[in-house]
């Protein structure tokens, strides 16, 4: 009433308001996240990944355990330090798990229960991609035992009282466990990141997402209801998030529907799983082809030289697949070569590599359906424990490193990334 009398009101809101806006104006007072520059979704057009109205090709890796190291505050470091390394590197994919059931460090303690602990680690895995501008792609389950997997769903039903079978396969077909992985995925994927403010579904810092970590369904080798699975799991996907690009994650393999492939197989074992690469990859609300490519754990008996010209047809196979069949983008999404070999070397994991790394450079530079290739599996130092035959610190080794990288530099030269180039140490590219 003072100011209204004094006719002073209007004046000092006047000078607040100019205070404010000159203050605004200098200091940027949104969070984090909303100063970064502008990330798009990587979408598909074809055989080929689209970013921005150009195609994108995948350099990349596998560090599992992202989510598990991002829960407690002494490990949350070596979760930075890995994306910062692969943004260092060139990499711009990172394939990692979106899943704990009932384990240590669980998300999902028990169906439709999560830990919320555990939820705000993703949040920080997502939040942490997103400064160094990796983007993920986060698997939904496992279909082994570790970290529950579909082992710990069937426990569940079964324990509840609910399930039809103690059959670990029982979780394809299980109408209570289906309601169960139902709620799970759409738990996820409306999850609202606690850090950045955005709901999974409509973050572009995730590439896609994945139905299954290696999906077998060995008590019925006709693939049909594995195929039954996938298409009723990708539409309840799609139903909610339109958004982000989705694959099965399936290994690859040729199955009883693609009589004329059985022989690009590793061992008639390989046909009797339950999947099927072609038609498993057909389903049309899947984006894009998995491949993982392990010859060492499938063919042991044969010579290193076997081996590489092996791994040349399968890789050589599947892309001619999604080019000719599939209309599809082709990733090898795990990549990796065991050091328990007879007479193992690094250098001769490196050949390995690069032998994936040229076919899929050589298909990038005709525009093909070979889209990418993800190492399996890239660790920070001090994490023997998590390690595997596989795993590999890539800074340790210079001509790992140096092999890594240049693949990045070649991928965004095809694709006349600049920005791309630019991150990456000149003496390397």
């Amino acid at each position: 009433r003072m100011f209204l009398s004094n006719g002073l009101l209007y004046p000092v809101i006047g000078f607040a308001s100019c205070v404010a806006f000159i203050y605004m104006s200098m200091v940027d007072l949104r969070p984090e996240y909303l100063r970064e520059p502008k990330i798009s979704f990587v979408g598909r057009n074809g055989t080929q990944f689209m970013l921005n109205g150009e195609a994108f090709y995948v350099n990349g890796w596998n560090s599992w355990w992202l989510m598990d190291q991002a829960v407690d505050e002494y490990s949350r470091p070596r979760v930075r330090a890995m994306l910062q390394a692969g943004a260092k590197m060139g990499l711009t994919v990172c394939r990692t798990w979106a899943f704990n059931d009932a384990g240590y460090n669980a998300l999902q303690i028990s169906p439709g229960r999560f830990d919320e602990r555990v939820f705000q680690g993703l949040d920080r895995v997502i939040a942490e991609a997103r400064k160094h501008g990796i983007r993920l792609i986060l698997s939904l389950v496992n279909n082994l035992h570790h970290f529950g997997g579909k082992t710990q769903y069937v426990k569940w039903a079964w324990e509840e009282g609910v399930g039809l079978s103690p059959s670990n396969d029982s979780f394809f077909s299980d109408p209570s466990i289906r309601h169960n992985f139902k709620n799970y995925v759409k738990t996820v994927l409306t999850r609202k990141n606690t850090i950045t403010g955005i709901e999974y579904r409509n973050d572009p810092i995730i590439f896609a997402w994945e139905l299954m970590n290696e999906p077998r369904c060995m008590t019925d080798p006709s693939g049909d209801t594995l195929q039954d699975w996938i298409e009723e799991m990708s539409s309840f996907v799609k139903s909610i998030d339109n958004n982000h690009l989705l694959t099965v994650g399936i290994e690859g393999f040729y199955g009883p529907k693609s009589p004329g492939k059985l022989n690009i197989n590793p061992g008639d074992w390989a046909s009797e799983l339950g999947t099927d690469f072609i038609r498993n990859s057909k389903t049309p609300n899947i984006d894009f082809a998995s491949v993982h490519t392990y010859p060492d754990r499938w063919s042991k008996e044969l010579n290193l030289e076997d081996k590489l010209k092996y791994v040349k047809r399968w890789v050589v196979s599947h892309i001619d697949d999604g080019d000719k069949i599939l209309k599809k983008p082709v990733l090898f999404a795990e990549v990796g070569f065991s050091s328990e070999n007879k007479n193992f070397e690094p250098s001769r994991r490196e050949k390995f590599y690069r032998i994936v790394y040229d076919i899929v450079y050589k298909s990038a530079k005709k525009g093909r359906a070979g889209a990418g290739g993800l190492i399996w599996q890239f660790l920070v130092g001090g994490m023997q424990e998590y390690n595997d035959d596989f795993g590999i610190v890539p800074w340790e080794r210079p001509s790992t490193y140096r092999l890594v990288t240049e693949q990045s530099c070649k991928l965004a030269s095809v694709q006349h990334r600049q920005d791309e180039l630019d991150d990456i140490p000149k003496e390397l590219c």
